[in-house]
C-alpha cells in the first residue's frame, strides 16, 4: 500500500471523514481530534486545508436530503455538450485531465495484448485501486465497502485478456494528480477509456460535469442522443471503470435520490460531500 501524505495528510483526512460519516451530528471536534490523535486546533487546520470547510460545516454536507439541495441548487444542464457535440477526447478543467477512448475493435478483443499495471493507493475516500495502461489511467477502484479481493476481481473482469502487474510506481505521479496533490503544477493525470462506443458516450457525458455540480441520468439520456434510454445509461454509468475522475457519483435520480453506486452508497455520499464543502468553501 502506498501513502499519498506528505501534502495533504491523505490518511488522516480518509480517517476523519470515515469517522464524520459513521457518527454523525452527535461527533465533536474534541473527539474527532482525540480519535485522531491531535489537538483540536491542529486537526482542524489540517481538515480545513484539505476539505475546505470545518469538520462541523462537513458534516452537514453528509445528510440525506443533501443530493436534493444539490439537484434543486446545482443541477447541470448539459446543453453546451449537446450543442457542440461530444469532443472525443481533450483536456479538461477541475482535475488537470486528459483523455482518450481505447478503438471499438480492441475493445472487443478484452484487452488482450493490453499491458495494465495496477497499485493500493490510500484516498480521503478509503483505500482505493488505481489501474492505468501506458497511456493513462484505466481504473479506480474503492475498496471500503466491497474489500481489497472483491474490488481487484472486479475491474480486473472488465478486460479479461489483459496481463496485470503490480506496479504502484509507474501509477503514483498520475495519482498524485488526481486525488490533488499536485494541482497546478502543470502535470497532467491521462485518462485511457475502456468500454463499449455507448458507454464512452456516456462516460464523455459526465467529464463534461463540473465539480460540486449534479445532473441526472435523464439529462445524460438526453445529451447522449437516447433520451428514453435511461435505465441503459444507468446501467452505463454503473459500469464506469475510473471512479472519481469520470464523475458516475455526480448522477442522481430525477427525485433527488441518491440512485445507485458500484462501490457502495456511503462512498458516493462522501465524494458528493467533499466536492459540494470545496465548492462552496472556494
Amino acid at each position: 500500500m502506498t501513502d499519498l501524505s506528505p501534502d495533504y495528510h491523505y490518511q488522516v483526512i480518509g480517517r476523519a471523514l470515515r469517522e464524520i460519516d459513521a457518527a454523525g451530528p452527535a461527533l465533536t471536534l474534541d473527539d474527532l481530534a482525540q480519535r485522531m490523535g491531535m489537538s483540536a486546533a491542529h486537526f482542524q487546520r489540517i481538515f480545513s486545508a484539505w476539505v475546505g470547510v470545518s469538520p462541523k460545516r462537513y458534516q452537514q454536507y453528509l445528510t440525506l436530503d443533501h443530493a436534493r439541495r444539490l439537484l434543486a441548487e446545482r443541477a447541470t444542464v448539459l446543453d453546451v455538450v449537446h450543442e457542440t457535440g461530444l469532443s472525443g477526447g481533450g483536456r479538461l478543467h477541475d482535475l488537470f485531465l486528459t483523455w482518450e477512448a481505447m478503438t471499438p475493435g480492441d475493445f472487443a478483443r478484452a484487452g488482450d495484448g493490453l499491458q495494465v499495471f495496477w497499485g493500493w493507493f490510500d484516498s480521503p475516500f478509503g483505500l482505493a485501486l488505481v489501474m492505468g495502461t501506458p497511456r493513462g489511467i484505466c481504473g479506480i477502484g474503492f475498496a471500503a465497502e466491497m474489500g481489497k479481493d472483491a474490488t481487484m476481481a472486479d475491474l480486473c473482469s472488465r478486460w479479461p485478456k489483459a496481463r496485470y502487474t503490480e506496479d504502484a510506481d509507474v501509477l503514483r505521479p498520475w495519482v498524485r494528480v488526481a486525488f490533488g496533490a499536485q494541482e497546478g503544477r502543470n502535470t497532467d493525470a491521462p485518462l485511457f477509456l475502456i468500454g463499449a462506443p455507448f458507454q464512452i458516450k456516456v462516460w464523455e457525458a459526465l467529464l463534461h460535469i463540473p465539480s460540486g455540480h449534479v445532473t441526472t441520468y435523464s439529462e445524460i439520456a438526453r445529451v447522449v442522443g437516447h433520451p428514453k434510454a435511461v435505465r441503459a445509461v444507468g446501467t452505463a454509468v454503473g459500469r464506469n471503470p475510473i471512479s472519481w475522475l469520470i464523475p458516475c457519483h455526480r448522477a442522481l435520480r430525477k427525485s433527488g435520490g441518491l440512485g445507485g453506486y458500484h462501490w457502495g452508497l456511503p462512498v458516493k455520499r462522501a465524494l458528493l460531500a467533499w466536492e459540494a464543502a470545496r465548492a462552496d468553501a472556494t
